[in-house]
């Protein structure tokens, strides 16, 4: 499973080089971002389509991984929740069965009575 793991990542960089190179020029063209509000005009530096193809994996990569602590976090408190009211059943079911046996009289389902020896 790790050599089929490995050979997949292998496969993955190879398409993104040869994606790379078939579109050189596409991607060194420069753009710029405007930003033209009522209060507020802003236009960045050009930049090449590299760069802000980067800057948004990047930034997807880092918003992932928050989500994924968080998401981890959440899981943890849940697995610790749950711990700790299995703990309370266990030790409550471990009461129940050292209680001890009587010698009264039981009935069934049927009210006739039935002594247990």
């Amino acid at each position: 499973m790790n050599m089929l793991k490995w050979m997949l990542m292998i496969f993955l960089c190879l398409f993104i080089i040869i994606v790379a190179v078939e579109n050189n020029p596409a991607f060194s063209t420069t753009v710029t971002f405007k930003i033209d509000l009522m209060f507020v005009r802003w236009e960045t530096m050009p930049l090449s389509l590299y760069v802000v193809t980067t800057f948004t994996f990047c930034l997807g990569v880092i918003v992932t991984g928050i989500y994924s602590i968080i998401d981890r976090f959440a899981l943890k408190r849940r697995v610790y929740q749950l711990r700790k009211e299995l703990a309370a059943k266990e030790k409550e079911l471990t009461s129940l069965r050292n209680l001890p046996i009587t010698e009264e009289d039981m009935e069934t389902g049927d009210n006739s009575p039935v002594s247990v020896n």
